[in-house]
């Protein structure tokens, strides 16, 4: 039986959504953020550029919408690491080890201003809860093995962990940031 109209005009609404999340993904790698214009986000997803306007107002409305759909995926990866098999502390490091990863690789992408744009509003809100979450209940794990130290909560090393993986933002070398995540290891060990 066939689609009702309705079914179907969503999905196409849903499909050039996609395509136009696509096209502004291409093009923030290819060029960097700064560089993003509706004309060229139109022309990469090869759409006009009235269609475009129809789903998104203006270019900050769609590299926020880009964004929020990036951290999305970020924190479904960083999900699926930490369910991988292994101990608590050999998942915890490699949230940690994939955590340090992208804040490095997003700050390559982004000049300072253009990350101050994005990173404002409730998706980053939401999503540093996530990701805070995320590592809190890895350290509860690990604190209930024993395997890191129990004089702190996990909710506060959760922070310390967040806030010193910051840091792989600045550096340029993987070696650089495996050292960070080693340095924000051993400060949660047993003192």
């Amino acid at each position: 039986m066939p689609k009702p109209w309705v079914e179907l005009v969503g999905e196409h609404r849903r499909e050039t959504h996609e395509a136009i999340l696509d096209a502004t993904a291409a093009l923030v790698h290819e060029r960097g953020l700064d560089t993003v214009t509706m004309a060229a986000i139109a022309e990469q997803a090869g759409i006009p550029e009235a269609r475009l306007a129809r789903h998104f107002p203006d270019v900050d409305a769609v590299l926020q919408a880009w964004h929020q759909r990036q951290i999305g995926q970020h924190l479904a990866y960083l999900g699926e690491t930490g369910d991988q098999p292994g101990t608590p502390i050999e998942r915890l490091a490699a949230v940690l080890r994939s955590y340090a990863v992208l804040a490095h690789q997003a700050h390559r992408q982004h000049s300072a201003k253009s990350a101050a744009v994005l990173h404002r509003g409730e998706h980053m809100a939401e999503a540093q809860d996530h990701l805070h979450g995320m590592i809190r209940d890895l350290l509860a794990e690990c604190a209930r093995n024993g395997d890191i130290r129990d004089d702190v909560t996990p909710d506060e090393l959760a922070s310390y962990c967040t806030h010193a993986l910051t840091a792989a933002s600045g550096h340029t070398s993987t070696e650089a940031i495996r050292r960070l995540v080693t340095v924000t290891l051993d400060g949660l060990r047993k003192p």
